[in-house]
C-alpha cells in the first residue's frame, strides 16, 4: 500500500529522546504566532525538524492542533502535495469536505476554489491550526509555490504555517518581510553553541567530554549538528577521545566518510549489511525491506533502528513507512556503491519486482530504471500504457521515456508508438513518422502467435489502427486534407468492430477534415460519431472532452445555444466524475466562456475562467491554456482593456500546436482585429502583408478568418482615407466568401459575412442597402439573438448603423428588434437612465464607453493622479493615458473636469 501521510494532533517525527532545550530559538518560534509564515531555512543536518519536534512537544496545548508534512520528491507534483496537505488537515480539523480530495487527485496544480473552502473551516475554528512542512524544498517549484503564497495571503488569524527547508522557496518573502508577517531562522541561528553543544554531548550522547574537547568539535564542525551526532555516535566506547578529537579534521565530504565509516565499523554485520542493502529505498517498510534483503526481520530492524537514533525517520504515526535521514542515505548509498557495486542493480531489480507485486507500477518502473534493466522497464511501462492513457498521466510516461535508451524505445512497437506521441504533443512534427516506421518494424520482425513477446500486451492489439491515426493526425498538422482522410479511414478499417477507442478517434479526424475543409454539417455528423465510439469504449475523459469541439462546430453552423447546452450537459458529468475528470471540465468551463463573451454574459465569461485555476497557472497540455489565455483575451477586449487582450493573446500564441486542430482562427489576425479598433491601422497593415493575404485569395475556409479581418482593415482604411476601390474588392472579397459558407451550411459565417457586407456598403454611403444586408443577416441567422460581441466589437460604426436600423424598424422589422436589443446591451446602465434611443434624435458616442473606461471615469472624479488612478487599475500609465483619450473623444470634451461634469449631465456618475 502507498505510504500514509503524516498527519496527526500533535505529531513529532522520530523518537523525541535526544531533544535539548534551546530558549533562544523557543522564543523565535512563539513569533510566529503573531506572523503568516514562520520559515526555518538551512542546510543539511542543521537540526531544522528537531527544533521544531523539540518546540511543538515542549509547548503542547490543548487548544492547539498541529498537522506535520514531510515532504519528498514525488510531492513535487502540485496534486500530490495540496492532496497531502489537505489530507494532513484533515485529520486535525473537524468540517473539512473530503470532497476536496476528489477535486485534487489528479489535477497538475491546486484549485483557488478548494483552498478557498478549506480556509473557509479553518477560519470557523476556535482552535488555533499549525501545518507544518518539512523538507519544503523537495516539493518546491513555481506551482507549489503559486499555490502556497495564495494559501498564506489568505491565511486566518488563528493559522500559522511553519516551513523548514533547505533553500529559501519560490514565494514573496520580501514582502511579508517588510510587513512585519515573516519570522526567519536560518543556518546562522540553528548552529549549536557552545553550551548547547556541551549540553549535547553530555546530556544525550552521554559522553564525558572536557571543555576544551567540547569547543575542539564546536570550532571544526562550526557547530553544525549533524557532525557532532556522528561524532558522539563515533566517539561512544572509545578509550582515546583525545586523540580522536585531535584527528577530526577535513572538509564536509571527509568528515561525513570518515564518521559514517565508523558508524557502521560498530555495528553488528547484519545491522550494517541492512543499512547498506536498504540504501537503494528512497521510503522503507518491513515487507519491502524484506524483498530487497531477502531476510524476514525488517519490521523489527526498523524498529531497532529508530530506537537507536540511527538516521530513521517514521512517515507515520503507525511506524508502518519510514526513510533515512538523506545525508545518512547518501552517503550508505555511496559505501555500497564502493563496495559493492555489482549487488546495486540488482537491489533495485527486487525493490521493482516488490512494488510490481503491489500494483505500483510507478516506483516499480523507477527501480527498475535505477537498475538499468531497461527491458524490464520498458515492459512495465507497456504494460501500463492503458492505465497512463486513462488516468491520462501523460507527463509521468513521457519523463519514463526520456530515462529509456533509444535502442529500447525502437525495439519495442508500443513505446515507439507512444514516443510518437510525446513528440507530436510538444510539437515536433519531423520525429513522428520515423517513430512509426520504427514500430512497424519491430511489429514485422516478431514472431506471430503466442511467441510474440507482446503477445499478452492489451496496447499491441491496436497498434496498426494506432499508427494509422497518428498519421492521420500528421497530415492534419500539415495541412493535408487528403491525406488525413485517407489515413482515418485507413485506420477505421483495421480497427476491430469493438475497438471503439480507435474508431472514436478516426471518426475524429475524418470530422476535423471535413472541419478543414469548412463542411460543417458533414464535420457535425462524423464528430457526433466520434464522440458516440468514446462513450462506448468508456472513455469518458476523452469523451467530456471531444464535446469541446463538438460545440466548436455547431459554433460553426450558427448554433452558439446549442453548443452551450451540449457543453453544460458534458459539464455536469465531468462534475459528477470529480477529479478524474477536471481537466475536461476545466476545457467545458472555457469553451462555455467563449460562448457567453459572446453572448455578452461577461459575468458567466469571469465564472467559467475562475472555475479553472490549474489553466491559469499551468495547464497539463499547452492546448489547454491556449484556449483559456484566448478566452481570458476575448474578455479583456470585451471590458475595453485591448493591451491586456494583445498581451493575453501573445502569450497564447507559442502555445499552439498543429496537429490537434484545424487552425480557424490564427492569433495573429485576432491581434489584428484589436489594433483596427484602436486606429493602429499601420500594425494592422504590417500583419497582412506578412500573412500574405489579399483580395484576390480564394475562398478558403482556413484563411477565412484572416480574409473576414482583411476586409474590416480595408473598410477602416476606407473610412480614414476613402479609396472606393479597395471598397469594391473588400465588397468582392466578401461576395466570394458568403457564397463558399453557404454552400457549406457554415450560418455563423454567414452572418458575420453579412454583417460586414453591411459595414462596407455603409462606409461608401450605400445606407438603404446597408440596413438591407444588416436585415438579411438578421433573418438569415438560426439564433441571431446569441450574437453580442460579433456587433459591438465593430465599435462606433456598428452603433451607428444599428442605431439608424433601430430608426427604420418598421421598414427592416428583424433589423430593428435586433438593433434595439445590441444598442440596450452595449450601453451602460447610467447612460441607459441618462435617456432612451428612441427619446432623442441621435445617441452620444457616450453610449460606447467600455466598463474599462467607465471605471476610469469614476476615478478621474477622484481627484486622484494619473499614476495613482494607474495603479488602483493595475494597469501601466501609457494605457491609462489611452482610455482617458478615448472617454474624451467619446464625451467631445478635452479635459478631466469636463469629463466628469459631462458624464454627470448624461447620467454616467
Amino acid at each position: 500500500m502507498a505510504p500514509p501521510v503524516i498527519a496527526s494532533k500533535l505529531f513529532v517525527p522520530g523518537p523525541q529522546r535526544g531533544l535539548i532545550p534551546r530558549p533562544r530559538l523557543s522564543g523565535l518560534l512563539r513569533q510566529g504566532t503573531e506572523s503568516r509564515l514562520t520559515l526555518v531555512s538551512a542546510p543539511a543536518g542543521f537540526g531544522k525538524t528537531t527544533l521544531l519536534a523539540g518546540w511543538l512537544a515542549e509547548t503542547t496545548d490543548e487548544d492547539r492542533c498541529v498537522a506535520w508534512l514531510s515532504l519528498e520528491q514525488s510531492d513535487s507534483d502540485p496534486a500530490a502535495f495540496w492532496t497531502y496537505v489537505v489530507t494532513a488537515l484533515q485529520a486535525v480539523v473537524p468540517g473539512l469536505d473530503p470532497a476536496s480530495l476528489d477535486q485534487l487527485a489528479s489535477s497538475s496544480t491546486p484549485t483557488e476554489r478548494v483552498l478557498t473552502s478549506v480556509l473557509n473551516v479553518l477560519a470557523a475554528m476556535p482552535n488555533e491550526v499549525w501545518l507544518v512542512l518539512d523538507d519544503y524544498h523537495l516539493a518546491d517549484g513555481r506551482e507549489v509555490g503559486e499555490g502556497m503564497a495564495f494559501l498564506l495571503e489568505h491565511v486566518p488569524p488563528r493559522m500559522h504555517v511553519v516551513i523548514s527547508t533547505r533553500a529559501d522557496p519560490e514565494l514573496p518573502l520580501s514582502r511579508w518581510r517588510v510587513r512585519g508577517e515573516l519570522v526567519e531562522i536560518r543556518a546562522a541561528d540553528l548552529r549549536f553553541t557552545f553550551e548547547e553543544a556541551a549540553e549535547y554531548f553530555s546530556g544525550v550522547s552521554g559522553l564525558d567530554l572536557a571543555a576544551k574537547e567540547v569547543a575542539a568539535l564546536s570550532q571544526r564542525t562550526e557547530g553544525w549538528i549533524a557532525a557532532l551526532q556522528l561524532a558522539g555516535l563515533s566517539l561512544k566506547g572509545r578509550a582515546d577521545i583525545a586523540g580522536f578529537i585531535a584527528r577530526f579534521d577535513g572538509d564536509d565530504r571527509y568528515i561525513l566518510d570518515y564518521l559514517l565509516e565508523e558508524v557502521l565499523a560498530h555495528q553488528p554485520e547484519h545491522v550494517r549489511r541492512f543499512l547498506l542493502n536498504t540504501a537503494v529505498l528512497d521510503r522503507l517498510t518491513g515487507p519491502l525491506c524484506d524483498a530487497v534483503t531477502y531476510r524476514d526481520d525488517g519490521n523489527d530492524m526498523l524498529l531497532a533502528l529508530e530506537r537507536a537514533n540511527l538516521f530513521v525517520v517514521p512517515l507515520d504515526d503507525k511506524r508502518e513507512w519510514y526513510r533515512y535521514h538523506r545525508l545518512f542515505a547518501h552517503v550508505l548509498r555511496a559505501r555500497l556503491l564502493g563496495e559493492e557495486p555489482g549487488q546495486v542493480p540488482l537491489l533495485h531489480q527486487r525493490a521493482s519486482g516488490w512494488y510490481e507485486g503491489q500494483g505500483m507500477t510507478g516506483e516499480a518502473v523507477g527501480h527498475a530504471l535505477a537498475a538499468l534493466d531497461f527491458d524490464r522497464a520498458a515492459h512495465l511501462m507497456e504494460l501500463a500504457v492503458p492505465q497512463i492513457r486513462r488516468n491520462r498521466q501523460d507527463a509521468l510516461f513521457l519523463g519514463w521515456l526520456k530515462e529509456l535508451p533509444d535502442d529500447v524505445i525502437r525495439r519495442s512497437p508500443v513505446l515507439s508508438v507512444s514516443q510518437a506521441f510525446s513528440l507530436m504533443a510538444t510539437g515536433k512534427l519531423d520525429g513522428v513518422e520515423p517513430r512509426l516506421q520504427d514500430a512497424e518494424r519491430a511489429m514485422a520482425a516478431a514472431p506471430s502467435g503466442a511467441a510474440c513477446p507482446w503477445s499478452a500486451i492489451e496496447e499491441f492489439q491496436s497498434l496498426p489502427a494506432t499508427i494509422a491515426i497518428y498519421r492521420a493526425s500528421l497530415a492534419q498538422a500539415r495541412g493535408d486534407e487528403i491525406g488525413t482522410v485517407d489515413h482515418a479511414q485507413h485506420a477505421l478499417a483495421l480497427a476491430g468492430p469493438d475497438d471503439h477507442l480507435a474508431r472514436g478517434a478516426a471518426s475524429g479526424f475524418l470530422g476535423l477534415a471535413a472541419w478543414a475543409r469548412g463542411d460543417v454539417s458533414t464535420a457535425l455528423q462524423t464528430f457526433t460519431q466520434a464522440v458516440a465510439s468514446l462513450h462506448a469504449a468508456g472513455n469518458l475523459v476523452d469523451e467530456l472532452g471531444s464535446t469541446v469541439v463538438l460545440a466548436d462546430l455547431w459554433l460553426a453552423a450558427g448554433r452558439p445555444g446549442k453548443a452551450r447546452r451540449i457543453m453544460q450537459g458534458a459539464l455536469k458529468m465531468a462534475q459528477a466524475q470529480g477529479a478524474s475528470a477536471e481537466r475536461a471540465a476545466a476545457e467545458l468551463h472555457v469553451g462555455l466562456s467563449e460562448i457567453d463573451c459572446e453572448g455578452g454574459d461577461l459575468g458567466g465569461v469571469r465564472r467559467h475562467l475562475e472555475a479553472t485555476p490549474a489553466l491559469q497557472e499551468r495547464a497539463p497540455l499547452a492546448e489547454s491554456r491556449y484556449r483559456w489565455l484566448v478566452a481570458s483575451g476575448l474578455l479583456a477586449r470585451a471590458e475595453g482593456d485591448p493591451e491586456r487582450a494583445i498581451d493575453l493573446l501573445e502569450q497564447a500564441e507559442p502555445l499552439y500546436l498543429r496537429g490537434f486542430f484545424p487552425e480557424v482562427r490564427p492569433i495573429p489576425a485576432m491581434k489584428a482585429r484589436i489594433w483596427i479598433t484602436q486606429g493602429r491601422l499601420l500594425d494592422a497593415g504590417d500583419w497582412a502583408r506578412e500573412r500574405g493575404v489579399s483580395v484576390t485569395d480564394d475562398a478558403s475556409y482556413l484563411s477565412e478568418f484572416d480574409h473576414l479581418t482583411l476586409v474590416r482593415l480595408l473598410i477602416a482604411q476606407h473610412r480614414a482615407c476613402p479609396d472606393a476601390g479597395a471598397a469594391g474588392q473588400a465588397g468582392a472579397l466578401l461576395e466570394r466568401l458568403l457564397d463558399a459558407a453557404t454552400a457549406s451550411g457554415r450560418a455563423g459565417s454567414v452572418l458575420e459575412i453579412r454583417m460586414l457586407l453591411a459595414l462596407a456598403l455603409d462606409v461608401q454611403g450605400q445606407r438603404a442597402q446597408a440596413r438591407e444586408a444588416l436585415e438579411r443577416a438578421f433573418v438569415e441567422a438560426p439564433e441571431p439573438a446569441e450574437y453580442v460581441r460579433l456587433f459591438l466589437d465593430e465599435g462606433a460604426p456598428m452603433m451607428g448603423l444599428l442605431r439608424g436600423a433601430a430608426h427604420d424598424g418598421p421598414h427592416y422589422r428583424a433589423a430593428g428588434e435586433h438593433a434595439l436589443r445590441l444598442l440596450r446591451l452595449g450601453t451602460s446602465a447610467q447612460a441607459q437612465a441618462a435617456g432612451s434611443l428612441q427619446g432623442q434624435g441621435s445617441s452620444s458616442s457616450a453610449d460606447l464607453l467600455s466598463e474599462r473606461e467607465l471605471q476610469v471615469l469614476r476615478l478621474l472624479g477622484g481627484g486622484l493622479s494619473g499614476p495613482q488612478i494607474a495603479g488602483e487599475l493595475f494597469i501601466s500609465y501609457n494605457t491609462l493615458r489611452t482610455h482617458t483619450k478615448h472617454i474624451f473623444t467619446k464625451l467631445e470634451v478635452s479635459d478631466r473636469r469636463a469629463a466628469v461634469r459631462r458624464a454627470r449631465e448624461r447620467g454616467l456618475l
